[in-house]
């Protein structure tokens, strides 16, 4: 079974899968209110996300002493101070990595050359 066939199952199931997995919530708390647990994950996970990302681009900065440089890192940094203002300002998501990527991007390849 290759080919498109193929190709058309793996879509199909994927579309399902997914579709699945986000009528779920609405299937279980369509006439009852969610449970705390839900509500509290629903209302502190995107922050923790965000803050993991920018843990995560930072980490890989070498931080020690004699080979500090601080054109390699402080993009970063900027870049990571624009997300952490933007998202306690605007509670967006998407806005926030969206306008971090590019404002680090335009920093090392505009700014920081």
């Amino acid at each position: 079974m290759q080919g498109i066939k193929y190709s058309i199952l793996i879509i199909a199931i994927t579309a399902l899968g997914t579709l699945f997995t986000r009528a779920v919530p609405f299937l279980l708390f369509a006439k009852k209110k969610p449970p705390k647990t839900v509500v509290y994950v629903g209302t502190y996970l995107p922050a923790a996300v965000i803050a993991i990302l920018i843990v995560y681009c930072i980490c890989g900065s070498d931080l020690t002493i004699g080979s500090f440089d601080i054109y390699a890192i402080l993009p970063k940094i900027i870049a990571g101070i624009a997300v952490v203002l933007l998202h306690v300002w605007k509670r967006n998501n998407l806005l926030s990595i969206a306008a971090g990527t590019v404002l680090y991007m335009v920093l090392i390849q505009r700014v920081f050359v």
